[in-house]
């Protein structure tokens, strides 16, 4: 009986299938025939089903599926006409013209009376004969682009338009495949000879083009432009051919990598060799540009940017570290010496104000990337190597170079610059050069103990020996390069008590005026821009101060001042921006202490940490609005746009905690909005610290409750907002936050039914 029962079922589907197809509810009858598909036994009921299925795809333009369902059919029963006929057609939807006109031909074959056989098969004789002129014809105008862009005596708008052309037809699967058929690769490599801008600049962006998403083209080209040159033009002097050929190294990597992860690789579905070889040459050719005298400075930090990205794996689930240690095993020593390169010093590569950050995370992320005690041992003892070698050597530059290093690998993989700090003499160089009659060897040692002070191990021996030198070189220095370092100093051994207001180690309002003095240098446009950096430097720290932050959110040019510095060239100030914003928006996370243990703690005349008055919410709300008039907003937007290795996920999550603090105010979220917030906290939601994520899709959440979302994220950014809300349903975040989630997904859901 049951049996029975399961026989009708498929054919009952079957059976409410055709009746809804005839009635025009494809979708239905797809779905019908989905199910019964799942439930037959029987070889030749899934063949009419996946038939039928086939004829409700062409229906619902999906083409690939319709083709797949009826080869399905086919290969049950290669004669069943109707199942060819509509793989004929979805073939030619697809524009597979030749693998149409070979199915429509054996459709009239079987049944030559059969009129839509005959009509088709016309179709596609003519739509065949057009495409071969139309190739024939682009074949013609990939040449004469060419010829045009190589013919140095042609008119220039007529090379513009030209490579304008190329550059449109590369991102066209079929005119890629025409370029690289006709030479192009050949004629590209010359193009990225010539000495106009321009000119290189399409040859790059063609390039890109003809890579993206195609691993065995991107392989051919590796292997056929060969690497050199294209880190020839990006380590040239112009910024940007440097940063169109560092995105197409990108585009490079992508396909590579990608095409190891898929099933398919590239669009052709040819299974390729693995591309370990093009890898690590690419990797290669990055690591010997770090130490090459002839690479611009930001041609280097695109290399460093490049192997940042590409290095260290996606996700620690992956247990395959190859990369990595192949790149400390030949490159560490590479890198450390850009690490140890002072610029004022006649040798060594150029540098850009970036290149020293981007060495330390960098270094940061290869340590971090590593998996074993003996694997983190290799990797200090190349280190502690390297500096010792220099260190020991006679004259003062290669000490220098070695302090360098250390204080590069204090700001990265810090367990590592503890070590080689340690090492016998190193402190004691350091005190010494501090007094040094040299302005860069005074600059290079003071800025070692400053990221020696900010690692707690050190701190209390530098809090002994440090701020008495700290104080002399900020009161006697007659440089201002060098106050505001030894200032900086101060500030960070002064911040130890955090935002605790009865622990400040400096007398009563020094910290003022310190911080005073950070404004003062920060809007002085004399002094270069790194010293200005380290204005707000100190001003991270000194900002754990209350008074400190209502004197800065009063000083508009100052404010004016750092949000310039957000925006500039120099990416390395991200991070104390942050930290400074984050403390005025008091966005940092506080534990309140259990009021019994706070009354134990006095009895016991242990110290009790204190909040400061000014600390107060209605304190807090001014400084917010202040910060808004003094367009806050499009700083932060600015700094998410960076692509920098200084843009690390804890920036991000500073920048996801001010976020949160401006659209606090229901008031206020228009503005933000308006100013590009809305658009800038979607990336915030996706890449970030656990902690970083929620906060930005928080105030996404605030944004999308109550202002219209199709204003706030137009277009199809609304679609991508639905994600972070969804994640902060989960019992682990706050009921607040389940709540705003709820109320934002709601607002959604009124607005279409795809969404």
């Amino acid at each position: 009986m049951s049996g029975g029962e399961k026989q009708k079922e498929p054919g009952a589907l079957k059976e409410e299938g055709n009746t809804l197809f005839k009635a025009g509810d494809i979708q239905g009858a797809a779905c019908c025939y989905t199910k019964a598909l799942k439930l037959t036994d029987s070889q030749a009921d899934s063949a009419v089903l996946y038939r039928n299925r086939s004829a409700c795809y062409l229906k619902l333009e999906e083409y690939s599926k319709a083709e797949a369902d009826a080869s399905k059919a086919l290969d049950t029963d290669p004669g069943d006409v109707k199942a060819r006929f509509r793989r004929a057609q979805a073939y030619q939807k697809l524009g597979r013209l030749d693998q149409a006109f070979l199915d429509a031909q054996r459709c009239a074959q079987l049944e030559p009376k059969t009129r839509a056989f005959q009509d088709l098969l016309r179709q596609l004789g003519t739509q065949i004969q057009q495409k071969s002129a139309q190739l024939n014809s682009t074949d013609a105008r990939v040449q004469q682009m060419f010829s045009v862009l190589l013919d140095s005596s042609a008119k220039d708008s007529d090379r513009q338009k030209a490579a304008q052309n190329l550059v449109v037809l590369s991102r066209d699967e079929g005119g890629a495949e025409q370029i690289f058929r006709n030479d192009g690769v050949k004629l590209i490599q010359k193009l990225l000879l010539s000495r106009q801008e321009d000119v290189v600049l399409s040859a790059l962006r063609t390039l890109v083009g003809l890579c993206t998403g195609h691993q065995s083209r991107t392989m051919a080209i590796v292997n056929e432009l060969g690497m050199d040159q294209l880190c020839a033009v990006m380590g040239s002097g112009a910024s940007t051919v440097s940063l169109a050929a560092c995105h197409l190294l990108q585009v490079m990597f992508e396909a590579l990598t990608e095409g190891m992860k898929r099933e398919i690789r590239g669009k052709d579905e040819a299974i390729l060799p693995e591309p370990s070889k093009e890898l690590r040459s690419m990797l290669r050719h990055l690591l010997e540009m770090m130490p090459a005298p002839n690479v611009s400075g930001p041609g280097r930090d695109s290399a460093i940017n490049l192997l940042v990205k590409q290095v260290p794996r996606k996700s620690l689930k992956n247990p395959d570290n190859s990369l990595a240690l192949w790149v400390i095993d030949q490159g560490l020593k590479k890198i450390l010496q850009v690490a140890g390169t002072v610029a004022e010093l006649s040798e060594g590569p150029s540098l850009t104000e970036n290149t020293h950050m981007s060495c330390s995370v960098l270094l940061s992320k290869l340590y971090d990337d590593l998996k074993s005690d003996k694997e983190r041992e290799n990797f200090n003892k190349l280190c502690e190597d390297y500096v010792q070698e220099h260190f020991r050597r006679p004259g003062l530059d290669a000490k220098l170079r070695a302090i360098q290093t250390v204080s590069v690998l204090l700001q990265g993989p810090s367990d590592v610059g503890n070590v080689t700090l340690e090492m016998s003499g190193m402190m004691d160089a350091v005190i010494s050069l501090c007094g040094s009659e040299d302005v860069t060897h005074q600059q290079v040692a003071v800025e070692a103990l400053i990221h020696a002070a900010g690692k707690a191990k050190r701190a209390s021996f530098i809090t002994a020996n440090g701020v008495a030198l700290l104080k002399d070189l900020y009161k006697k220095s007659e440089n201002d390069r060098i106050r505001v370092r030894a200032l900086v100093g101060l500030c960070k051994l002064g911040s130890a008590g955090g935002t605790d207001f009865s622990m400040k180690q400096f007398a009563e309002g020094s910290t003022l005026k310190l911080a005073k003095q950070c404004r003062k240098w920060l809007c002085n446009e004399s002094l270069p821009p790194t010293s200005r950096r380290w204005s707000v430097e100190g001003l991270a720290y000194l900002t754990f101060d209350a008074d400190v932050k209502e004197d800065l959110v009063e000083d508009k040019s100052a404010l004016l001042a750092m949000f310039d510095l957000a925006k500039s060239e120099d990416k390395t100030v991200l991070f104390a921006v942050g930290s400074t914003l984050v403390n005025c928006t008091n966005s940092y996370d506080v534990e309140k202490p259990d009021p019994q243990m706070v009354e134990l703690a006095k009895y016991a005349k242990q110290h009790v940490p204190e909040e400061h008055p000014k600390d107060a919410p209605s304190f807090v709300e001014k400084r917010l609005v202040k910060l808004l008039e003094a367009g806050v907003v499009s700083a932060l937007v600015c700094m998410v746009k960076q692509e920098s290795p200084a843009l690390t996920e804890a920036c991000r999550e500073f920048i996801a905690r001010v976020f949160l603090a401006l659209v606090e105010r229901q008031e206020d979220r228009g503005a933000v909005v308006a100013q590009g917030g809305g658009k800038a906290l979607i990336p915030l939601a996706t890449d970030n610290t656990n902690v970083g994520k929620v906060k930005a899709a928080q105030a996404l959440a605030k944004i999308a409750i109550t202002s219209n979302p199709e204003i706030a994220f137009p277009g199809e950014r609304i679609y991508e907002v639905v994600r972070p809300f969804v994640n902060l349903l989960k019992l682990e975040c706050t009921l607040l936050q389940n709540f705003e989630a709820l109320m934002a997904l709601t607002n959604l859901a009124g607005i279409s039914e795809r969404l």
